[in-house]
């Protein structure tokens, strides 16, 4: 059994690591003076990263979610070519969304990544022999004392901000932002589902989709 409980821990603490990942809304705010029954319908899902390979994925992930809520949604890269390591101009930007008559933007940036290490001590525990209507029975369950080393946990943090504008403002006015946090993002492409996921059902729900 002192064999056994070390690799008890090291599969735990790996199962935490790979299974442990989730994204959560942990900030939003609607502006008040936005007026809901000024629809929009074709929408614009943007990211901003210098990771294109990234981007797109981003992009299309959001306009498929934008678009099962019943929104014409269009992704970033579709109708704004930028070649890796090039900016997009605002002039350009400005041009592209009055020709593809995009009404409103959602678009995310990556705020920051904490990688945090916590250490777990050990712990010690008797095993639960039965041996209790024995004095000396009753003695060995002191003994063995198993322990259960220490280890170190991982923990990875992407936090991400979210923001819907309208573009029937002339720079575009602000309908909705949110913060959230993704917990152990073991795979980017899937940790991108459930963002987006997220994201437009908490805009749906607080009425600013």
């Amino acid at each position: 059994m002192n064999r056994k409980v070390p690799v008890l821990v090291i599969v735990l603490a790996a199962s935490i690591l790979v299974f442990g990942k989730s994204s959560k809304l942990v900030m939003s705010w609607k502006n008040p003076s936005y007026s809901s029954e000024k629809k929009f319908h074709r929408v614009l899902a943007l990211g901003l990263s210098d990771r294109t390979e990234v981007r797109v994925d981003f992009e299309d992930a959001l306009a498929a979610q934008l678009a099962g809520a019943g929104y014409d949604a269009v992704p970033g890269n579709n109708i704004l070519l930028r070649p890796p390591g090039t900016k997009l101009d605002l002039t350009t930007l400005r041009e592209q969304i009055r020709a593809n008559q995009i009404e409103a933007v959602v678009v995310s940036r990556l705020i920051k990544v904490d990688n945090t290490v916590t250490y777990i001590p050990g712990a010690a525990y008797v095993v639960p022999y039965p041996y209790y209507n024995t004095f000396y029975g009753y003695y060995g369950t002191l003994y063995p004392v198993v322990y259960s080393p220490g280890y170190l946990q991982q923990e990875k943090k992407v936090r991400i901000e979210t923001n819907l504008y309208v573009t029937s403002a002339p720079d575009g006015q602000l309908v909705w932002t949110g913060i959230t946090d993704t917990i152990n993002p073991s795979n980017v492409h899937k940790a991108i589902q459930g963002l987006v996921k997220l994201v437009v059902t908490k805009m749906q729900n607080e009425g600013a989709l």
